[in-house]
């Protein structure tokens, strides 16, 4: 194998496994910091060694082996300068099992556990999110501020407060009890709710999409349905389970073949994943059963209308306004209001929809929020006010952080120009 080859397969198997591994090494070693240091020494070993050696047969097993003798040899050469160290170290070597016969299952059930960690009700909420999209889903202090419109420093504060807090006491790694599950699940329906969301629409950078996020973020919601033993969560982590196999039926329509930007109304239906779509349904009807419901799966009923509609005409735009209603009502956030605006313009006009997002711009809670302002920007565009959707649609640009998102919004921008420039001939 060429140094080329193995640098590349690497970079692959950390790309994919490394949140996995150190999942794994975390439970294993008790310490974040200690973990973190671990899994980069175990790549530091693959780089130096699988171009000689090949790639193991379970590369997962093999970094999650290396970076914990890697941590217990450290821990050994500071013993001379820390009391109970080496203590600590026999602790590690002796609890730790064969990893020969260490099977994927572990590592993959380490994840959920770390999920459960980073969401145990001890932990402030604002907390509890940054850690775990910065633990279990890789992202950088800076991706997580820009997709909470935060300061990175604040982002930093919060993840080493919650680390402080799990260290000091003593919050284990494991899937709580059955009978612990249910006060716990809705901490991890919200991150999992926010790991696909960045997965499905990055807040950031070339790709609109991150498929490896939102893939383990479905993963993790199979996973917990299947260990839920509660019928009011049930409603939930099966609608959760519903919204994301539904948007994802989508993935493959939602940009051309440049990546740019290619909204609903106009995709092409044909490419959107009906078996996925199919399954998406399923769990609707599973989680709307027996008059229950909660936020996620009044939102994959929303989901579900946009996936059974043959195009934006004929989607039934009466129905998805009122589920808005009911799902206002539960949960009355802005972002949910812009959404509903949105649905009114499709079902009442575009001077009903500006009226309607305009209410919301004037009330400045999404101020920074940038697709507000592409909100604006369109119904005006409608409306033929092309003077009004360009200022939107900068003011749009200024907010915007994802490429094939500014490419969009300065592609209309260019076509406001040239509206205003012919109606002015």
């Amino acid at each position: 194998m060429t140094d080329a080859l193995a640098n590349h397969l690497i970079e692959e198997v950390y790309r994919l496994e490394s949140r996995r591994v150190f999942a794994t090494l975390l439970r294993l070693l008790g310490d974040f910091q200690i973990a973190e240091e671990a899994l980069q020494d175990a790549f530091i070993a693959a780089l130096k060694q699988w171009p000689n050696d090949g790639v193991p047969a379970n590369p997962r097993a093999w970094l999650v082996s290396t970076g914990r003798f890697k941590a217990i040899d450290a821990l050994r050469r500071q013993s001379r300068f820390v009391h109970g160290i080496d203590e600590l170290a026999d602790q590690l070597e002796a609890d730790t099992p064969d990893f020969a016969a260490f099977a994927d299952d572990d590592i993959e059930d380490d994840r959920l556990r770390l999920i459960f960690t980073c969401c145990h009700p001890a932990l402030a909420e604002d907390s509890r999110i940054a850690l775990t999209l910065r633990e279990v889903c890789g992202m950088t202090t800076e991706e997580i501020a820009s997709a909470y419109i935060s300061k990175p420093t604040a982002i930093a504060q919060r993840i080493v407060r919650a680390k402080a807090k799990i260290r000091d006491a003593n919050i284990p790694y494991q899937v709580p009890s059955a009978a612990a599950l249910p006060e716990r699940m809705n901490a991890v329906l919200q991150v999992l709710y926010l790991m696909y969301n960045e997965g499905y629409l990055a807040s950031s950078g070339a790709s609109l999409t991150r498929a490896d996020i939102a893939a383990e973020a479905i993963r993790l919601a199979e996973l917990l349905l299947t260990l839920n033993t509660d019928l009011a969560a049930d409603t939930e982590i099966s609608g959760l389970l519903a919204l994301m196999y539904l948007q994802e039926s989508r993935r493959d329509a939602r940009c051309d073949a440049q990546g740019e930007l290619i909204l609903l109304a106009d995709q092409d239906r044909g490419l959107w994943d009906h078996h996925a779509i199919d399954k998406g349904v399923a769990l609707v009807r599973r989680a709307l059963k027996d008059g229950r419901y909660g936020v996620y799966s009044l939102q994959a009923a929303i989901a579900a209308i946009h996936a059974e509609s043959s195009s934006a005409a004929t989607t039934d735009w009466h129905e998805i306004v009122g589920l808005y209603d009911v799902l206002l009502r539960l949960n009355a956030s802005p972002v949910v209001e812009l959404n509903r605006a949105v649905a009114l313009g499709m079902r009442d006009g575009p001077q009903a929809g500006a009226d309607a997002v305009n209410a919301i711009y004037q009330a400045g809670e999404l101020s920074d929020y940038h697709l507000l302002h592409a909100a604006r920007a369109d119904f005006y565009r409608q409306l033929e006010r092309y003077d009004a959707a360009q200022e939107a649609y900068e003011t749009a640009l200024a907010y915007a952080q994802q490429v094939s998102e500014i490419t969009f919004i300065e592609r209309r921008i260019a076509e406001m120009k040239e509206r205003q420039a012919n109606c002015r001939r």
